[in-house]
């Protein structure tokens, strides 16, 4: 492992501790800071006035918004995302964000003000103890949590944070700042940017996985997790043509793999393609590189039966803690992902694979569910064929949690991020609110793509507040356009699904009464179109997609069609009929 700085610290005059934060902070690489301004660390909002040339503070409309967007941040990288939250209410809020950047393995750094440290252990104004409320641990919601204790260790604490944040899996890190600490002044010095050490496999597993493989009769590959750049995304594809080996990506990782290639098979996730699902389950060696195969990834672990599955497993990751967590496989490999694809390519294949076939039908599964029948009066998968048709091949795509996600995970296809950076921001923690505030910010980070965000109107409401956002910063209106389409079915529709499953005809408290999706976009400055039938969503989207303002298309569904397969009806039915 090895890990380099830009440069060697130098000193500087002394200055506000504020000030020196956000000196650090561009230092890190960062340019753009997410958050909801607090008079715990006024300091620090002034550094970032001082410093307006070089990097800004998006101010968000609630914390939950600001943390999801340095999120998706820290998913686009190339470094951690950043996030500034006030104390007590402030950094509850942005829990949600930082339980998501952890369970998704994501570089983010979340700075919280604190009550003074003088005050401290006396439950003053929304006091909280953030060490134990961010709890570090396999379980916790950050990787680390600390207060910094003097100005003078400020720089040391950041550049501490941005490499735990990096390091091995990825994750999120919390830094308290007591009030009276950012008005101290300090003379530190601003230390070099963190770079992440990169673990490499050692050569006797790369022997071991092609001794293994040219036993295989019938492999198949698993990719995910964070830490993947495009030159290895490339060399992940190429190792699997030298193979022939059938890719799957796991849950909401889809866009490291070119899904046009003959060898990609399809998401491994919610909503598996059964044919698929049955595949993984006959397969004689699973190669999982990158994912924490963790329950939706593993079917609930039957895909891969815990602890020991019926499959020969390999099993590669950034993080040690984590080989081993769940499953007792018969390989395992730290490495970090930035480096896996080109180890990967590094092992000779034979001349002679037998398993050709194997994959051939792998990819034809994979085709035979992208068919689907009509559905009136409004066809999502239609829709999602249509806004794919429409928006350029590097668009950013992003949604929350809930049904209407399925057919954005079964029906778009996505390049692999070699072609066009990275397609898909969406939470692999389940947690509903998170597309719209990615989507603002992926918009912001690069205005040169256009972003399509795919929401439920449950999901939506949770932060739909954050137009505000995209319309104070002027998100979409640069080369690329912001379009966020909201799916409206009147209700938590996965939790009515759920409800008719297991107590079927007795419904309560999923239904939802929901504004005009459409005059409230128009209310912050967006334009907006109501569509209620699939022949009139191309010339909405069209119109979307013109320059100009944000738009969105509110699209009102019934909420019979629950997901791609099936209806509420045929749900009730078949749980009634096997009582």
């Amino acid at each position: 492992m090895s890990a380099s700085g830009d440069s060697a610290a130098s000193s500087l005059p002394s200055r506000l501790a504020g000030h020196a934060l956000v000196e650090a902070l561009v230092a890190q690489g960062v340019h753009t800071v997410f958050g909801v301004p607090g008079e715990s660390y006024l300091a620090v909002l002034d550094g970032f006035h001082q410093h307006r040339e070089r990097i800004r503070f998006v101010s968000c409309r609630q914390e939950g918004g600001a943390a999801f967007m340095a999120d998706a941040a820290g998913k686009l990288g190339p470094v951690p995302g950043v996030c500034f939250v006030t104390r007590g209410p402030g950094a509850t809020n942005a829990s949600i964000g930082i339980h998501t950047a952890f369970q998704d393995s994501t570089p983010l750094v979340v700075f919280v003000g604190q009550v003074a440290s003088d005050q401290r252990d006396r439950e003053a104004f929304q006091e909280l103890d953030y060490r134990q409320f961010f709890g570090p641990g396999t379980l916790g919601m950050a990787k680390w949590v600390a207060e910094v204790p003097h100005a003078d260790r400020l720089p040391e604490y950041v550049s501490r944070a941005f490499h735990v944040a990096q390091q091995g899996r990825p994750g999120p890190v919390v830094l308290a700042l007591p009030e009276d600490l950012l008005t101290d002044t300090t003379a530190a010095p601003v230390l070099p940017r963190a770079r992440p050490a990169e673990a490499w496999p050692a050569p006797g597993a790369l022997r071991d996985l092609r001794s293994r493989l040219c036993a295989a009769e019938r492999p198949f590959v698993i990719v995910g997790g964070s830490g993947w750049d495009a030159g290895s995304v490339a060399a992940l594809q190429r190792f699997a043509e030298n193979w022939c080996l059938p890719v799957g990506c796991a849950f909401r990782f889809q866009d490291l793999f070119d899904h046009r290639h003959p060898l990609y098979a399809g998401d491994v996730g919610i909503g598996l393609n059964p044919a698929l699902a049955q595949r993984i389950r006959s397969a004689d060696l699973v190669l999982a590189v990158g994912p924490r195969l963790g329950e939706m990834t593993t079917g609930g672990y039957t895909l891969l039966e815990a602890p020991r599955p019926q499959q020969a497993l390999v099993h590669w990751h950034a993080g040690p803690e984590e080989l081993g967590r769940v499953y007792a496989a018969d390989s395992l490999v730290q490495c970090g992902m930035a480096a896996a694809g080109r180890a990967l390519e590094s092992i000779t294949a034979p001349v002679d694979i037998g398993w050709r076939d194997w994959a051939e039908a792998a990819r034809t599964d994979y085709l035979a569910h992208l068919a689907s029948d009509p559905v009136e009066p409004v066809d999502l998968a239609a829709i999602v064929r249509t806004v794919q048709r429409l928006a350029p091949e590097d668009t950013v795509y992003t949604n929350g949690a809930g049904n209407f996600s399925v057919w954005l995970h079964r029906f778009a296809q996505l390049p692999g991020r070699q072609h066009a950076g990275r397609t898909q921001l969406a939470p692999t923690s389940g947690a509903m609110g998170y597309g719209l505030p990615a989507a603002v910010a992926a918009s912001l980070l690069q205005p040169h793509r256009t972003v399509v965000n795919l929401a439920g109107d449950g999901d939506f409401l949770m932060n739909g507040q954050e137009m505000a956002t995209a319309t104070a910063y002027e998100a979409g209106q640069g080369a690329g356009r912001l379009v966020s389409i909201v799916v409206d079915n009147g209700g938590y529709g996965t939790i009515r699904m759920h409800q008719e499953r297991h107590h079927p005809g007795r419904v309560i408290a999923s239904g939802l009464a929901n504004p005009d999706f459409a005059a409230l976009a128009r209310a912050y400055g967006w334009r907006a179109d109501t569509v209620d039938r699939t022949e009139d969503f191309e010339a909405a989207f069209a119109r979307a997609m013109q320059p100009g303002s944000p738009s969105l298309i509110h699209l009102k569904v019934p909420m019979e069609r629950i997901t791609p397969r099936t209806t509420l009806s045929a749900i009730r039915d078949a749980a009634l009929g096997s009582r």
